[in-house]
């Protein structure tokens, strides 16, 4: 564009916050009315600096960009593609975990022990007052006559 569409442009904005600033200071008041004036300068002041026409570029080449990304169909199966990879990702990590289950359920443990069961250290004879042991108090004998009634030891 030329400067004189420019300065059309800048003329355009300048009084359309003219007449936003005139409406802030009769309704809302000084404060308003002066941030209303400030808002108005800054088309001159991005006119005058050359920033103007930088902000309409970045526009313009922003709505390219979007426009050639919805309609695009390049860049819709690029966009599908990115998600079949997702999903592969996720379905493999899933698929992983199941053969490192099935594996460590068959091949290492014994038929009756559990990962839990080999975690935990042998309970000492000494302790146990049905092997010949006194317990060390007798809230300790309940909780294991407990443990013991229902199956676990």
């Amino acid at each position: 564009m030329e400067e004189t569409t420019w300065a059309a442009l800048t003329a355009a904005l300048t009084v359309a916050g003219a007449i936003w600033t005139w409406i802030a200071f009769r309704r809302r008041g000084s404060a308003n009315g002066l941030r209303a004036l400030g808002f108005t300068l800054l088309p001159a002041a991005a006119w005058l600096t050359g920033t103007l026409e930088m902000v309409v570029e970045i526009g313009g080449s922003v709505t390219d960009w979007a426009t050639s990304l919805v309609f695009d169909v390049r860049t819709w199966v690029g966009v599908g593609l990115a998600g079949l990879a997702l999903v592969l990702w996720v379905v493999s990590g899933i698929i992983r975990d199941r053969q490192l289950a099935r594996g460590q359920s068959s091949g290492g443990a014994t038929p009756t022990g559990t990962a839990r069961d080999r975690s935990l250290p042998e309970a000492s004879s000494t302790r146990s007052p049905g092997k010949g042991g006194s317990p060390v108090d007798d809230d300790m004998a309940d909780i294991e006559a407990l443990l013991r009634k229902r199956g676990i030891e």
